[in-house]
C-alpha cells in the first residue's frame, strides 16, 4: 500500500499560481475538465448545465446544455430565487437611450440655427455665441479650400513640367527683358508660346499697360 501511495499523484496547495506560464497552462486543462464534467452531467443525468469562465487575460469560455440556453438557465435562477436581475440592466438602457436622444436633439437644432432657423426665441448672448460658432467654422472651410487649391496648384505645376520633359516642342523663354510666356491649353493639347512687347508709344512701359496690338510673337 505505500508503495502505491508513492506512485499516487501527490496533493497540490490551494494557492495562486505565480508562474503565468503554469497558471495559464493549469486554467487550460481544468476549464476542459470542467466542461468535460458538465457534458457528462447533461448526458448521464438528463440535467440542464451552464458553465461561463472569464480567464485572467479577459477570454471568454462557456458551455451550455443542448437541450437548453443559457438565457433560460438565468430565467430559472431569477424564478428560483426571486429576483429580477434584468431590471438593473434595463434602466441603464433607458437611461443610456434618453442621453442619446437628447443629444440628437441639440445636434439636430444646432444645425437648425446654422441654416438660420429656430432663432426667434435665442437670447443676445445665445446669438453671439452662434455668430463666433458660424465664423470659426467659417475660418476651417475656408483654410480647407485654400489648402486644396494650392494642392491642385501644385499637382497641375508637376504635370505641366513632367509634360515639358517628354514633350520636345515645348520651350521655356525666361521672362527677363521685354519678353512674358504664357501657356496656352486647345484641345487636349498644351502648347508654350513666347510674347515680345512691342510698345507703340515711347512712354507706355511708364504708365504700366500694354495693348493687344503690341504684343507680337517672339
Amino acid at each position: 500500500s505505500e508503495g502505491r501511495g508513492e506512485m499516487g499523484r501527490g496533493k497540490i496547495e490551494i494557492k495562486k499560481i505565480e508562474n503565468p506560464t503554469n497558471r495559464q497552462v493549469t486554467y487550460s486543462k481544468r476549464r476542459n475538465g470542467i466542461f468535460k464534467k458538465a457534458q457528462e452531467l447533461t448526458v448521464l443525468c438528463d440535467a440542464k448545465v451552464s458553465v461561463m469562465m472569464y480567464s485572467k487575460t479577459g477570454k471568454f469560455h462557456h458551455y451550455t446544455s443542448p437541450t437548453t440556453t443559457t438565457k433560460k438557465i438565468l430565467d430559472e435562477y431569477q424564478k428560483t430565487l426571486g429576483c429580477d436581475i434584468w431590471s438593473t440592466h434595463y434602466e441603464r438602457m433607458q437611461e443610456n437611450l434618453k442621453q442619446l436622444k437628447e443629444i440628437n436633439s441639440n445636434l439636430r437644432r444646432d444645425i437648425r440655427q446654422r441654416v438660420g432657423k429656430d432663432l426667434n426665441d435665442l437670447s443676445i448672448d445665445e446669438l453671439y455665441a452662434l455668430e463666433q460658432k458660424m465664423d470659426a467654422s467659417i475660418a476651417i472651410v475656408r483654410e480647407r479650400k485654400v489648402k486644396n487649391l494650392q494642392e491642385r496648384n501644385r499637382s497641375l505645376l508637376l504635370e505641366f513640367e513632367a509634360r515639358c520633359e517628354l514633350d520636345s516642342q515645348y520651350g521655356v523663354v525666361d521672362n527677363e527683358g521685354d519678353y512674358n510666356s504664357t501657356v496656352a491649353f486647345a484641345n487636349g493639347v498644351s502648347n508654350l508660346y513666347a510674347f515680345r512687347l512691342h510698345p507703340s508709344h515711347p512712354n507706355l512701359h511708364d504708365e504700366g499697360g500694354f495693348g493687344m496690338n503690341d504684343l507680337r510673337l517672339a
